[in-house]
């Protein structure tokens, strides 16, 4: 890819746009420089966050080597997409056609879908979409609770911050994966995700509810998830018993208790260093765990679906 041309379409998400357009950007100061384009069937494209932005109505010419992204925009199960002209759908389709690669992110992925270019293919979008998606696209296949999918030279994202890991991805496929690490550290991305990575982690997905006093113990628990954490500690640092604590705690999460809610912890990390190189031993001792097998036996566990 030399040059990116992101289309922009009204209610466009500010981060949609810029967490992928800064990757690529970082990209040519190590070396790697990409022409970014902006265009707009019309100039200014009010953002979902109400600041207007000046983009180009005219289509600057594309080779096989680019790519066309289209970011997300603001949307209830998408109803009331924007508009767009036949003329852009052929666009997206003509680039693809000759070789070229189209992405989205979150939302954006419905355009790629009223281009015909989800038919057949597997891409996904953000976890509040879709459902909408697999609705209103039945010949796509959307993945879910996934980061980003790539079939065919059509590659999508889900929502908002995992445009950046979708840019990280197409640079170190082109690059190679030092690049991309490059620019993650230069962007202060806490890991250079692969796809297949949850959308939300568990300390976003088990701390969705109202509880004052488990948040309190998850702060707690996040912050010191490799140490050993009795029970008889964490409750008495929210003033409450031990029975108490661990019925809070499985009526907020779920059915989790504390110890349970810190191995997920721990695992979790215990991938990623894994994902990074680390032996199941090593991930094991940086997380807390004596030895590998009660890491082996948690992600056992994991794979096969058992809470």
């Amino acid at each position: 890819m030399n040059r990116v041309v992101f289309l922009l379409l009204p209610g466009v998400h500010l981060l949609d746009l810029a967490g992928p357009a800064q990757a690529f950007g970082l990209a040519g100061d190590f070396g790697h420089p990409y022409e970014l384009a902006y265009v707009a069937e019309e100039s200014p494209v009010t953002s979902a966050q109400g600041l207007p932005l000046v983009a180009g109505t005219k289509w600057p010419e594309t080779a096989a080597d680019d790519l066309l992204m289209v970011p997300g925009w603001r949307s209830d199960a998408l109803r009331h997409p924007p508009a767009a002209s036949e003329a852009v759908l052929e666009r997206l389709r003509a680039h693809h056609d000759t070789g070229g690669t189209v992405a989205s992110v979150c939302a954006g992925a419905e355009l790629l879908g009223r281009a015909g270019l989800l038919d057949g293919r597997r891409c996904t979008t953000h976890h509040d979409l879709q459902d909408a998606l697999a609705g209103r696209y039945p010949r796509a296949t959307v993945v879910r609770d996934v980061l980003f999918t790539t079939d065919d030279r059509v590659v999508t994202s889900a929502g908002i911050a995992s445009g950046i890991d979708l840019v990280l991805h197409l640079l170190a496929q082109r690059h190679g994966p030092a690049l991309a690490a490059r620019v993650a550290r230069n962007m202060v991305v806490y890991a250079r995700r692969n796809g297949d990575a949850p959308q939300a982690s568990a300390m976003l997905r088990l701390r969705s509810h109202l509880d004052d006093t488990v948040h309190r113990v998850q702060d707690h628990i996040d912050s010191h998830y490799a140490q050993s954490l009795p029970l008889t500690d964490l409750a008495a640092q929210v003033g409450v018993s031990e029975r108490t604590l661990t019925r809070m705690f499985h009526r907020a999460t779920g059915g989790l208790t504390p110890l349970r809610y810190q191995q997920t912890l721990r695992v979790e990390r215990a991938e990623h260093l894994i994902g990074h190189g680390e032996t199941v031993e090593a991930a094991a001792r940086a997380v807390g765990f004596e030895d590998a097998r009660m890491l082996r036996r948690l992600r056992s566990r994991t794979a096969e679906g058992v809470g």
